[in-house]
């Protein structure tokens, strides 16, 4: 994935009303800024995100998608959700001059995981991928919850609801607690260290 201006100039996309109701929401949490940008050479509404945006906010990046939703034109038949009905947010320690290229590429796969299998994610869904999601193998965070964003919930666009699903990383013994009481619980417990649940693939 490489860094990509991701304005459109082409004439039959030069309105995103989906786009701009996401940037839109954003904007109300983070301070004024041009935002980092990586287009994925994905066709709009085909095999995956369309692009995703990072904002820096005091100590952390927050990283959203775009292309799970209509961004541009209305082309499902549900006019109360906007394609898949949700967008992805991540939020990591800005512990560098840009956001760690794993956390691009995991929310670039969990797009394609959607399109791919046309099972759309939701909140207090699991996964297990196998393996450390940051790539390296002394890493802890070996799965991922699914939670509503704690500041950015569902908002209303003129193509339907949009909610916005945080992707958190979690470690084995952490899903084995969600799979033994809920998805919710263990949250909860790990919003009182990180109440916007922050990945730190450090810890």
């Amino acid at each position: 994935m490489t860094e990509v201006d991701l304005d459109v100039d082409d004439e039959d996309e030069d309105e995103a009303p989906g786009w701009d109701a996401i940037e839109a929401a954003v904007a109300q949490i983070v301070p004024p800024q041009d935002p980092m940008h990586w287009g994925t050479n994905v066709l709009p509404g085909q095999d995956g995100i369309y692009g995703l945006s990072a904002y820096r906010v005091n100590d952390y990046w927050l990283l959203v998608t775009f292309g799970l939703t209509e961004l541009f034109s209305k082309t499902s038949d549900d006019a109360a959700v906007s394609g898949w009905g949700f967008e992805l947010t991540m939020r990591l320690p800005a512990t560098e001059a840009q956001p760690p290229n794993w956390a691009l590429r995991l929310l670039q796969q969990l797009g394609r995981y959607v399109f791919t299998t046309g099972q759309p994610l939701g909140d207090g869904h699991r996964m297990d991928p196998g393996g450390p999601i940051t790539g390296e193998p002394n890493s802890r965070l070996t799965a991922v919850a699914f939670v509503v964003d704690p500041e950015l919930g569902t908002i209303d666009t003129p193509h339907g609801a949009v909610q916005f699903l945080t992707v958190l990383g979690i470690t084995t013994d952490e899903l084995a607690r969600m799979k033994a009481t809920s998805t919710a619980h263990v949250v909860a417990e790990l919003a009182a260290t990180t109440p916007l649940l922050i990945t730190d693939a450090g810890r």
